[in-house]
């Protein structure tokens, strides 16, 4: 049984953070104050190249605040039985947007090119860390149910969301009604695996139909993804022409070719590379060749036009502990133990920098508020209807269906992808509409763990 934290103990603890987020603001209050002028002036010139000095130690105070954040924005939606990705989210979104009540001592944060970097690498080892917990053998065994709700579960939100926004901005790109459909085919399988863990229903028909559709969902997403990425490469490259339906054609199959490919062969080269490697001498070998692995078919993926994780994804799907069973002969640990760390430090980057992109001044438009809001709509019915996919008999299919409801961090891959893209000079999706599809992953996120927990604990006779 876990040991209770006294009350005092509790109080002390909290006032320790506080006082490392004040200590933290007054540094970056006197950074601010001393370098203001010049600072103003390096972003307004958008140079990317500060100098040696003051951009790393601007670096080193942004990761320092980011962390700072995302450990206390996750202490306390832990506290309240919430996941933790939404306390570094809705972390982001208040630091991001202190410049509203005249503090903008954080600004500088938003400018600072090296975090971007560290916020895709830290979403390619949350991908990779997916793949890796996700098996190949699980896909080919979750039955019919988890296969046409998946479909549904990825058909259904794409086309409700495709029209959503075609309706809200009849004026956008067609591949910005695409995205926002795409980030409402995504599921997030952690969300929904530690609420059925927490209430000891993982081994229930219901746990296995919901996580194995979640995970072909992330899978059939990423590929979806793929050909949106590769069909806006395409018309950025045609100078802003138009696409094609054979050019479609061509960017699905190469998004297809890629994934299956990348497997076929990765399943072949893979044990053979770790064998060379587990030969070498040295430490960190076993870590050293998984992140080289991943590294380089992420990198292949963004070659071909796709997204990186997409390739991420790939080679976490691929490795499997027989790969390296050199290393394991070793004494060594599987690769997910060696990655964790990593993946602590990273992950968070991108949460909190997503959240500080999100400009809540964009709700001020009633319209924004009226989009979020049917498009939050729009993401909880959709999955609703996937649950008409399940064929077993006496099967909750209202839970199912509910379980399906995250969009979690998937979806926020989604989002924060479609907004670093551009359409002749033009973002895909612009602030206001991002700031949207971040609130509705935020209420589906949240809405989803207590009304879960009530539908599979209810003594009713199942739907």
């Amino acid at each position: 049984m876990r040991k209770k934290v006294s009350k005092s103990k509790l109080r002390w603890l909290n006032l320790c953070l506080l006082g490392a987020g004040i200590f933290l603001g007054c540094a970056v209050s006197n950074l601010a104050e001393t370098n203001h002028q010049a600072h103003a002036q390096e972003v307004h010139s958008q140079e990317s190249a500060p100098s040696h000095g003051g951009g790393v130690a601007n670096v080193l105070l942004a990761i320092s605040l980011i962390l700072i954040v995302a450990k206390l924005g996750g202490h306390f939606f832990e506290y309240l039985h919430m996941p933790a990705v939404l306390g570094e989210l809705v972390g982001g979104v208040l630091v991001g947007n202190l410049w509203l009540i005249g503090f903008d001592t954080f600004e500088f944060v938003k400018h600072i090119p090296s975090i971007e970097i560290l916020a895709e690498i830290g979403v390619i080892f949350l991908l990779f860390e997916v793949g890796l917990e996700s098996k190949i053998s699980d896909l080919l065994k979750v039955g019919v149910s988890s296969l046409l709700v998946a479909f549904a579960g990825i058909i259904v939100p794409f086309f409700l969301g495709a029209f959503v926004s075609h309706f809200f901005m009849p004026e956008a790109h067609i591949m910005a009604h695409m995205f926002i459909g795409a980030t409402l085919c995504a599921t997030s399988v952690g969300i929904t695996a530690r609420v059925l863990k927490d209430i000891k229903k993982i081994d229930t028909n219901e746990a296995r139909i919901i996580l194995g559709a979640a995970v072909i969902d992330d899978v059939l997403g990423l590929i979806i993804l793929a050909i949106i990425t590769g069909a806006i490469s395409a018309i950025e490259s045609g100078a802003g022409g138009g696409i094609s339906g054979l050019d479609i054609m061509i960017i699905m199959g190469k998004a297809i070719l890629f994934f299956v490919g990348a497997i076929l062969l990765g399943h072949f080269f893979s044990p053979k590379l770790f064998k060379v490697a587990s030969r070498l001498r040295g430490s960190g070998l076993l870590l050293t060749t998984a992140v080289t692995f991943c590294f380089l078919l992420s990198y292949l993926a963004a070659v071909i036009g796709l997204a990186p994780i997409v390739g991420a994804f790939c080679a976490g799907l691929i490795l499997e502990d027989v790969h390296y069973k050199e290393f394991r002969a070793q004494g060594e640990k599987t690769i997910e133990v060696f990655i964790q760390p990593i993946a602590y430090f990273l992950v968070p980057v991108f949460f909190v920098l997503m959240g500080i992109r999100v400009d809540l001044s964009s709700f001020a438009n009633v319209e924004i508020l009226g989009f979020s809001a049917v498009l939050t709509i729009a993401a909880i019915i959709g999955k609703q209807i996937c649950s008409l996919g399940v064929i077993q008999k006496g099967v909750n299919r209202l839970a199912i269906g509910i379980g399906m409801i995250p969009r979690g961090e998937v979806g926020l891959i989604f989002a924060g992808i479609s907004s670093t893209l551009v359409i002749a000079g033009k973002p895909v999706i612009n602030s206001s509409v991002y700031a949207a599809v971040v609130i509705m992953v935020i209420i589906t996120t949240l809405f989803t763990p207590p009304l879960l927990k009530w539908v599979l604990l209810r003594k009713e006779t199942p739907v």
